[in-house]
């Protein structure tokens, strides 16, 4: 039985549901992560939507999908090869020795939004605008974060550590 192909016209309700569980099961192989798999298979179906692409047939549509969300899947796969991190759970797991002195702990105890971007940029070793890119906030944006993440790590150093 043939599907009838989805045109960027329907809604987009239609085109998750004749497509995003095989989509998101090509993902969840390619990448052995629920997140992950969820936002490949989004930016697929939004760049489906952008481009508004033409096809002789279902078959060729669905093909054009699954090519786009491989595509997708292979630059995360990329990307985490470049950039492996560590999760910042696992870190908190990990007994480290006094030579530390509290700075983790009082980085970890920093708002997200400080927090990543100090990891980014110092252990990580982001440049600005990667960093920015990442978050996807502006190079001054994340110079400020960075201000301010190092002005509360400072405070928050003083009064529990010193």
């Amino acid at each position: 039985m043939e599907r009838s192909s989805v045109r960027p016209t329907d809604s987009t309700e239609t085109i998750v549901h004749v497509y995003g569980n095989m989509l998101f099961r090509l993902c969840l192989v390619m990448l052995g992560n629920d997140t992950d798999a969820e936002d490949v298979v989004q930016e697929t179906i939004i760049k489906y939507l952008q481009k508004a692409p033409s096809f002789e047939n279902s078959e060729h549509e669905k093909a054009w999908l699954i090519t786009v969300a491989k595509n997708e899947c292979r630059n995360i796969l990329r990307f985490r090869q470049r950039h492996q991190q560590i999760s910042l759970e696992y870190l908190e797991d990990i007994p480290f020795d006094s030579s530390d002195n509290g700075i983790l702990e009082a980085l970890m105890s920093l708002p997200e939004k400080f927090r990543l971007v100090l990891m980014l940029y110092y252990v990580e070793e982001y440049r600005i605008e990667d960093i920015a890119r990442i978050i996807q906030k502006t190079s001054s944006a994340v110079k400020m974060r960075l201000k301010k993440g190092r002005k509360l790590l400072e405070e928050k150093y003083r009064k529990e550590y010193l």
